[in-house]
């Protein structure tokens, strides 16, 4: 498996609209038998105030990752190949766990 991410630019209007957007990403990822695994997300206050994401999957292929957007119904502005992470110490966002 690689690891992708994905960007996401302005594609929510309300955090309702994006929390829901997560459950439709949940489901997609059930659906995808193992090609896909979504590790984490960032939303991302827009400047125009709509919510943007920068996602991080792993997945057999981009094709894969594309593929469970299309399912999902998310916005995808770019899919790009992780080469290397670089880990400089633990992430200072608040999590909320998506199960």
């Amino acid at each position: 498996m690689e690891t992708y991410v994905v960007i996401r630019r302005r594609g929510w209007h309300t955090q309702e609209a994006f929390e829901a957007a997560a459950e439709a990403g949940t489901r997609a990822t059930e659906q995808m038998d193992g090609r896909v695994a979504w590790i984490r997300s960032y939303a991302l206050a827009e400047d125009d105030g709509t919510l943007g994401a920068n996602c991080v999957y792993q997945g057999q292929s981009e094709e894969d990752v594309r593929e469970h957007d299309r399912i999902a119904g998310l916005p995808s502005d770019a899919v790009i190949r992780v080469d290397t992470t670089i880990v400089a110490g633990p992430d200072p966002e608040p999590v909320l766990l998506m199960a």
